[in-house]
């Protein structure tokens, strides 16, 4: 079982930045597939990007491609997630989340494990 603690979110002005950290516990961090999903009010929780075990391998939403970059520092059981040239239609809780799979995955329904969610907004 790994515990995911999301942080770094908050309210920034369109086309602004921000880097979401997720920190995992654990000494198997290694071995977990990561993922970043958001979910806005009134709204399914989406996926946002994925990484694989040792971060050689990532996919991104169409939505997020080019402006948001995950990353894993597995040494420090760290998840990030670099947001650029944010809009107003990122405004979402952001989650980080965790499955055992070794490929990536992108339904939320294929992950085990979720952090409590952080918080952006971006104002227009």
């Amino acid at each position: 079982q790994v515990q995911l603690v999301e942080s770094g979110g908050g309210l920034v002005q369109a086309g602004g930045s921000l880097r979401l950290s997720c920190a995992a516990s654990g000494r198997t961090f290694s071995m977990y597939a990561m993922g970043w999903f958001r979910q806005a009010p009134g709204k399914e929780r989406e996926f946002v990007a994925a990484i694989n075990w040792i971060g050689g391998s990532t996919h991104y939403a169409d939505s997020v491609k080019g402006r948001f970059t995950i990353s894993r520092v597995n040494a420090k059981n760290t998840l990030y997630l670099q947001m650029n040239s944010l809009k107003p239609e990122d405004t979402a809780v952001y989650y980080c989340a965790a499955h055992r799979s070794i490929v990536v995955l992108t339904a939320p329904y294929d992950y085990d494990y979720w952090g409590q969610g952080t918080q952006v907004t971006v104002s227009s």
